[in-house]
């Protein structure tokens, strides 16, 4: 029989060899994994850029889905898991980033379809701008977990409940690849184009 050290030993081996053997894209100083586990379900690194507002790096992000997607439709009708993960390279107002967040909703989402969406979207700018300042190195997530929602990580703590539709979900993602996106060059990278 094999002592319980050594059982630990052995999977923590195999743990730290599968960490330090795990690839990154380097994205701006970010690095973003290849490939993570979201509901128990692996993801792959779509793509990852930079969000440029005038000549100046705002943040980092990366697109993660269970297969490439090369186009919007693509990505919004991909099923399963998904992640859109933000790594600021700058200090940020919350207040000017959630107006930011909610006029990059506003040149994407359908305006038809926009009104059922206007609780969650005043909920999430609610959530922004109460985090008072993000400052450069912060990081938030947007998951989709179907089954679950949408749902909203700063600096990997969960903020509030889950957002229930896949159309709020699809309005966010759209803001970086949608029709209007808030810089084509960043909707590029994380299309992997």
């Amino acid at each position: 029989m094999v002592p319980v050290w050594k059982r630990w030993m052995a999977c923590l081996g195999v743990v730290w060899g599968s960490v330090a053997g795990a690839a990154t894209v380097d994205v701006a100083g970010v690095k973003f994994a290849d490939e993570l586990a979201l509901g128990g379900t692996a993801l792959r690194l779509n793509g990852a850029g930079v969000r440029y507002k005038a000549i100046f790096k705002v943040f980092a992000g990366g697109l993660y889905l269970t297969r490439k997607s090369a186009t919007a439709e693509e990505v919004l009708s991909a099923p399963g898991p998904k992640r859109m993960q933000i790594n600021l390279l700058v200090d940020v107002e919350a207040k000017k980033f959630s107006k930011e967040f909610i006029r990059g909703f506003d040149d994407n989402a359908n305006k038809s379809e926009m009104a059922p969406l206007v609780p969650g979207l005043i909920r999430m700018g609610q959530i922004l701008g109460d985090h008072g300042k993000f400052m450069a190195g912060e990081s938030f997530t947007i998951d989709w977990l179907p089954g679950t929602g949408a749902v909203l990580a700063i600096n990997n703590k969960v903020q509030g409940e889950p957002f229930k539709e896949v159309e709020f979900y699809n309005a966010l993602l759209s803001i970086w690849v949608g029709k209007s996106p808030a810089d084509w060059r960043f909707k590029d990278a994380v299309l992997g184009r």
